[in-house]
């Protein structure tokens, strides 16, 4: 169980964007204002109140938003675009698409002529998947033999195991000689502001889907340490969008979202620059 209060994320906006200022990339006006904007939030008896949230594994989190993971805010995935540039690059062969989810990277795979074996731990989400085979298995332990993938993608999942390396080094088992690893997640610069999955529980409880948070240096030495030589590494950074106004910082569903629009300069300062995904292309020594 953890605790989510509205204030803490608002005023850690704040916090992120006086650091900024305090290094030299704002003047005196805009920390007086974000000064000013702090007391104003403080006194906001619309933020006065948490969130008791419980932490749900992967594999639950997941059962339960399997049915609307590819609509609304999901329906543009952010790192599609990445991987398909990096698979375009590499001939057809065995596929495994490791926690494939609903099958939307599986597809980019497919369509690239690869024959695809799909692996979820969620049973849930796997039957929206379309590929060759379907396996609902976990991550330590793929369901196909030594050397016998051509390539092995992962998307949007590794920030759900608590340690890389053992999966990392999984993935480098069933990776043929030459063989290619590509990996995307949400950047870990966002997973500590807050960008993790939310849904409700059974009982209709605030729930998020447990995330460990993961450095660049984390994923390197799991490569190292499993034989994996890195390709390339992106870092996409998003362009700002003008952040939504909901009065009183909306239903915890939405955060941190829709509390967003209640520091529009400060989020404006503390998100500049700042990656959303983190694109891995590795590949196994021939």
């Amino acid at each position: 169980m953890s605790y989510e209060h509205p204030l803490a994320y608002l005023i850690g906006i704040e916090g992120a964007a006086l650091l900024r200022a305090f290094t030299g990339e704002h003047d005196r006006e805009f920390v007086e204002a974000r000064l000013a904007e702090i007391r104003a939030l403080l006194a906001d008896e619309d933020l006065a109140d948490g969130v008791e949230v419980t932490q749900l594994a992967p594999r639950d989190g997941y059962a339960r938003w399997a049915a609307a993971y590819d609509s609304g805010e999901n329906a543009a995935f952010a790192d599609e675009p990445h991987v398909a540039a990096i698979l375009d690059a590499i001939p057809p062969g065995r596929a495994l698409d490791a926690a494939c989810g609903t099958g939307r990277l599986t597809r980019l795979l497919v369509e690239r002529g690869h024959h695809v074996v799909a692996v979820d731990g969620s049973p849930e989400m796997l039957s929206h998947a379309k590929a060759d085979s379907t396996f609902v298995a976990d991550l330590h332990e793929l369901p196909v033999d030594d050397g016998s993938q051509d390539v092995v993608l992962c998307g949007l999942a590794l920030s759900h195991v608590p340690d890389l390396a053992p999966v990392i080094a999984e993935f480098a088992r069933v990776l043929a000689p030459g063989g290619d690893l590509v990996l995307s997640d949400v950047h870990p610069e966002q997973v500590q502001r807050g960008s993790i999955p939310s849904v409700r529980t059974a009982d209709g409880n605030p729930a998020r889907v447990r995330t460990s948070h993961h450095r660049v240096g984390d994923y390197l030495r799991a490569f190292f340490a499993a034989g994996l030589a890195p390709v390339s590494c992106a870092e996409p950074t998003p362009a700002l969008t003008e952040p939504r106004h909901v009065p009183g910082g909306g239903p915890w569903d939405l955060w941190p979202w829709s509390l967003n629009g209640l520091v529009p300069d400060a989020l404006a300062a503390a998100a500049k620059d700042v990656p959303s995904m983190l694109i891995w292309h590795c590949r196994k020594a021939a």
